[in-house]
């Protein structure tokens, strides 16, 4: 997966890479899905949600740009895998869903890899954790109609937010840097996402 999915598709942080390697992705996935763990696409959860595919996953994480000493903010905890790979390449994580049952069994498979520097909340994403703020990167992994300004007001100076922008044809996953004259954007790669249901995001059914 990491030469072929990720090296060969422009994943160059070799810390991201590390992280992927390192965590078991078919641990995540329902008994039934294992044996299509490292194919190169989504794969469904419950509640009608997706794990990304391995690549989405870590230009999320190369992105984000972290050193490791970060407080990273992830929005869409799911099946726990993402929240997983940040928490190798940061200090700590907290990661918000707004599924009950999914960050219940995230928080269980977390662990069991003895994962132990993450915080798991149930809320709206789009809200961010303005308590726990501020933030050396946020990963949103929804698609927002544009970048929540919430999410950007809880980023450090310096601090990244990436998060997929929806589009006519698709979602543009997009990083923004926060410095000291404003925010830098940058396009990484179009794509598809779950959409981000919250306050700063879709309405429900939407």
């Amino acid at each position: 997966m990491v030469e072929r999915q990720l090296r060969r598709r422009g994943i160059h942080d070799e810390r991201v890479l590390e992280a992927m390697a390192e965590i078991p992705r078919e641990l995540f996935l329902a008994d039934s899905l294992q044996r299509s763990a490292y194919a190169d696409s989504a794969l469904p959860i419950a509640e009608r949600q997706t794990i990304s595919q391995p690549w989405i996953v870590a230009a999320i994480a190369q992105g984000l740009e972290l050193e490791g000493d970060e407080r990273v903010l992830e929005i869409g905890t799911g099946s726990g895998y993402s929240t997983a790979v940040l928490a190798r390449l940061g200090r700590e994580v907290v990661s918000v869903e707004r599924f009950e049952r999914l960050a219940r069994e995230a928080w269980v498979r977390l662990a069991e890899l003895e994962i132990d520097n993450v915080e798991i909340r149930v809320g709206d994403g789009s809200r961010g954790a303005s308590d726990r703020a501020p933030f050396g990167g946020v990963a949103v992994h929804a698609t927002a109609p544009a970048p929540p300004a919430t999410l950007l007001s809880q980023l450090e100076l310096g601090g990244r937010l990436v998060v997929p922008i929806a589009e006519r044809r698709s979602d543009l996953l997009t990083a923004f840097l926060r410095t000291s004259e404003g925010l830098e954007r940058r396009l990484i790669a179009p794509a598809r996402f779950v959409r981000l249901v919250g306050e700063e995001g879709f309405a429900e059914g939407d």
